[in-house]
């Protein structure tokens, strides 16, 4: 999905507050983005003035690709007080899950102890240049994806998040519960409310609920107060 949107141009109020009209499906949510290097260079002053309060950066995509605007993006948010975290675009008939793990990590997908630093995200979804489901079996797409998150969590010592959709989930792993134990669940869904969860999964963590605003990049919340978010960060007590 983040590499067929298109760069957006969103004018931003400088109010303060979160912006009215964006939907919310917890009892407290936090907002926040994603961006990669179609968003270029960001004014991350003007984000978080909108009330954005954390951002992922698309940092790597299969063995071979960085974003050129990483460092701006990821260190921009970070600056001005954003929680931030780096995710992966996987491309599972490339290279192996492990071998991507190892690429993220090596470029922008670590994690630190700072209080506001998120686990790195896997970003597995519909395939931009082919077969959905990239080739594989769902029981090569099931362990294509734990030999990423086991690598994650042997490099960083963090369960990755997982992003996707419940479709694409549902046809490429057979609806797999077994990774929602310790990776939090990042769900992609355009909509007024986040709809059916991948099996097993006892709630979403973040939502990624439009492409359009009201933030640059795709707009999301986080599952909780702020507060909460620094914990997820922390992996526990700052």
């Amino acid at each position: 999905m983040r590499i067929r949107t298109l760069c957006l141009s969103v004018a931003l109020a400088i109010g303060g507050s979160l912006l009215a009209g964006v939907p919310a499906s917890a009892a407290t949510v936090t907002y926040g983005q994603d961006v990669s290097s179609y968003q270029g260079n960001v004014n991350w002053t003007a984000q978080w003035n909108a009330g954005s309060r954390f951002a992922f950066v698309k940092a790597t995509e299969g063995t071979g690709y960085t974003n050129p605007y990483f460092a701006q993006q990821y260190n921009g948010s970070y600056n001005v007080g954003m929680i931030r975290g780096s995710y992966h675009f996987a491309l599972p008939g490339n290279s192996g899950g492990a071998a991507q793990a190892d690429y993220f990590v090596n470029h922008g997908g670590g994690w630190s102890k700072d209080g506001k630093t998120l686990p790195g995200a896997l970003d597995i979804e519909y395939n931009p240049y082919g077969a959905t489901c990239y080739g594989l079996s769902q029981a090569s797409m099931r362990s294509w994806i734990s030999a990423f998150i086991n690598q994650y969590h042997a490099r960083t010592g963090r369960w990755a998040v997982i992003y996707t959709t419940t479709d694409w989930w549902t046809t490429c792993t057979g609806n797999y519960s077994g990774f929602w134990a310790n990776s939090p669940l990042w769900l992609a869904r355009y909509a007024s409310s986040p709809g059916t969860l991948p099996a097993g999964a006892p709630t979403w963590s973040f939502w990624q609920y439009s492409s359009s605003g009201p933030f640059a990049g795709d707009s999301n919340q986080w599952n909780g107060a702020l507060d909460r978010l620094k914990v997820l960060a922390c992996n526990g007590p700052c």
